[in-house]
């Protein structure tokens, strides 16, 4: 059974080269929407976060009811899918609902490295991409050059024939046109007709025994849990019992609710979703992602669907400072496991380990586990972190194998021999290096460990002009220590109020985290010594009052400005003895043992093993 009138869809590239921005021009130049309904830009990216940041974090469903010249009217479901490859796990689940891809492009950056991981899981998902060029409005846009960028990278990942020979399409999103032509059009238009022709429709068996495969959830407070996925044979009916199967083989019979269609940036209750189609199911009480929903009478489960596995993990552990419970509203252990349970329901590239006081959380990078940590802070939740480490595989000899990234960093030609001093200490290895006007591109393979505090330093280094993008490669053997932080730090011996007195006296020794007027508690990291040693310091000494004339009396002091510590950038700076204090209005970097004497033995422990 072959539903000509409907197309799925899922939209690919690399991180800001214009996937959301498209689908809101294919969304308000559809004609099903009234004049006002949409309003403003990234209408998909409704994450608070991803408004901030400008990225795609959660993959979105829209779904647009389009009558093409003939008058002949399709159905066409659109997933907006993120560009990090830190949320591959939203990638690959979704990537099973499409039945063709949409690969963007931008007109001059081409082939990012984010485009080649995409593609490849795509590609993996036997789907054939429709390529789109966009930002053809930019002055340096070379869309041959990336034409021919687009066709190498599918020679290297292998791609079959009918892949290889792709249609290709030129827009900008943010003029809202799309064209066979590189001059342009006057709308969007051509692209719709080029995703009804070159986007196969589904042909699946409607007559088979059901089979529906959940890939993502969504929850109602009303509700509960809602199943948002495809079906792959037969037909969902609303209020008939069904037999769920989920990734361990177990089976429960249920019976399903309310059934949804998708239809604009909504859903619609329908009595039932034919062959090829996507819905949301609500009613289901055990479901999750990757689960089968089958007949009841002859149930067979779908392929599970494989992700990658974490290679970075950090530890998440209650709040135990001085200030714990004065910010936060949720600050106990056991709150914090219900929010990590709640987290693994929908995030499926999201490890945790319970151990007792402490949870072992495991990601597929610092931004994958960044954003869970900033949701969690704004949600009132107070934790604290440990720093991010590797995960380490072993091969069938017992040898230690890391994670090896695909590092390419796009730098100013000038700027190149500082970017391979500190390339060149964390035990990476250039792979290709091409130079295009003014700037110049490098690529490496680099153990996943070197890309921990390496962003701040190139920003550095290269006076904020670099662009630095990575993903996973491969495990590879372990490459030897890297070096870590190579400064101190200053470290308050006292709680109280930060004095300008004491900032004034402290300035002369390294770089604030603290300004005057903040509250600091004994072992909370109050700067960056300019030595490797750290530094006891008193952060909160008042100036003695005297009755003795003072020739400076009336100088004016000029402070410094205290570094301003991101989350992020805190997660990146810490070293194995510290931890990043996360409350809903304030990152403070601490050290695991507040006192110095305590400090000190553990030290000497340390030394001694």
């Amino acid at each position: 059974m072959q539903r000509k009138d409907i197309r799925n869809v899922a939209i690919i590239a690399h991180v800001d080269h214009g996937k959301t921005t498209l689908v809101d021009e294919l969304l308000k130049q559809s004609g099903q929407f009234s004049h006002g309904e949409l309003t403003g830009e990234c209408i998909l990216d409704s994450d608070p976060l991803e408004r901030e940041r400008g990225i795609t974090i959660l993959a979105k469903n829209c779904a647009i009811d389009y009558i093409d010249r003939n008058g002949k009217q399709y159905h066409i479901n659109i997933v907006d899918t993120p560009g990090h490859a830190d949320f591959s796990g939203e990638v690959e689940r979704v990537l099973m609902m499409a039945d063709g891809v949409l690969l963007l492009v931008d007109a001059f950056e081409g082939v990012m490295p984010q485009t080649r991981y995409v593609l490849s899981k795509a590609l993996a998902a036997g789907l054939a991409p429709l390529v789109v060029i966009n930002k053809m409005d930019r002055a340096d846009a070379r869309p041959h050059k990336v034409h021919e960028e687009v066709f190498e990278l599918l020679v290297e990942l292998d791609a079959e024939d009918h892949a290889m020979d792709f249609p290709i399409l030129y827009a900008s999103g943010k003029a809202g046109w799309a064209s066979t032509k590189e001059t342009g059009s006057d709308d969007i238009h051509e692209l719709f007709d080029a995703i009804i022709e070159h986007i196969p429709s589904p042909d699946l068996d409607g007559d088979a025994p059901l089979q529906a495969l959940i890939t993502s959830l969504d929850y109602s407070d009303y509700v509960g849990r809602i199943g948002i996925g495809r079906v792959f044979a037969g037909t969902l009916k609303a209020g008939k019992n069904i037999t769920v199967m989920d990734r361990e083989g177990e089976s429960t019979v249920q019976k399903i609710g309310q059934l949804f269609r998708f239809k604009g940036l909504g859903r619609v209750e329908v009595d039932s979703i034919d062959v090829g189609d996507l819905f949301a199911v609500v009613g289901l009480k055990e479901i999750d992602i990757g689960n089968t929903i089958a007949d009841l009478e002859n149930p067979v489960a779908l392929p599970v669907i494989a992700i990658d596995e974490p290679t970075l993990r950090m530890k998440f552990r209650i709040n135990d400072s001085p200030f714990a419970g004065k910010d936060g509203k949720y600050v106990t252990n056991r709150q914090l496991g219900e929010r990590l349970e709640k987290e693994l329901q929908h995030n499926v590239a999201l490890g945790v380990e319970d151990r007792g006081d402490e949870f072992i959380i495991s990601g597929r990078g610092l931004l994958h586990l960044g954003i869970l940590l900033e949701n969690m802070r704004r949600e009132g939740y107070e934790l604290s972190v440990g720093k991010p480490e590797v995960v380490f595989h072993e091969d069938e000899n017992g040898k230690r194998l890391e994670p090896l990234e695909r590092l390419v960093i796009d730098v100013p030609g000038d700027a190149v021999g500082a970017v391979m001093q500190l390339i060149g200490d964390r035990k990476a290895e250039m792979t290709h290096m091409e130079t295009s006007g003014a700037r110049a591109q490098l690529e490496f393979i680099i153990p996943a460990r070197g890309l921990i505090g390496l962003r701040s330093r190139m920003l550095t280094a290269t006076a904020g002009e670099v662009v630095m993008h990575h993903r996973f490669e491969s495990y590879g053997p372990y490459r030897g220590n890297i070096g870590g932080r190579t400064n101190g730090m200053m470290i308050a011996t006292e709680p109280g109020m930060v004095t300008g007195h004491a900032m004034e006296q402290l300035s002369e020794r390294g770089i604030m985290f603290v300004s005057p007027g903040d509250e600091v508690y004994e072992g909370q990291i109050v700067g960056e010594h300019c030595k490797d040693n750290d530094l006891p310091v008193n952060a909160v000494r008042r100036k003695n009052l005297t009755n003795m004339r003072s020739a400076n009396k009336d100088a004016t002091v000029t402070l410094k400005t205290a570094r301003q510590i991101t989350l992020e950038g805190a997660l990146e700076y810490i070293e194995s003895d510290e931890y990043v204090e996360v409350t809903p209005n304030y990152i403070r970097l601490r050290k695991t043992h507040l006192k110095e004497n305590d400090r000190k033995r553990a030290g000497r422990k340390k030394a001694s093993l």
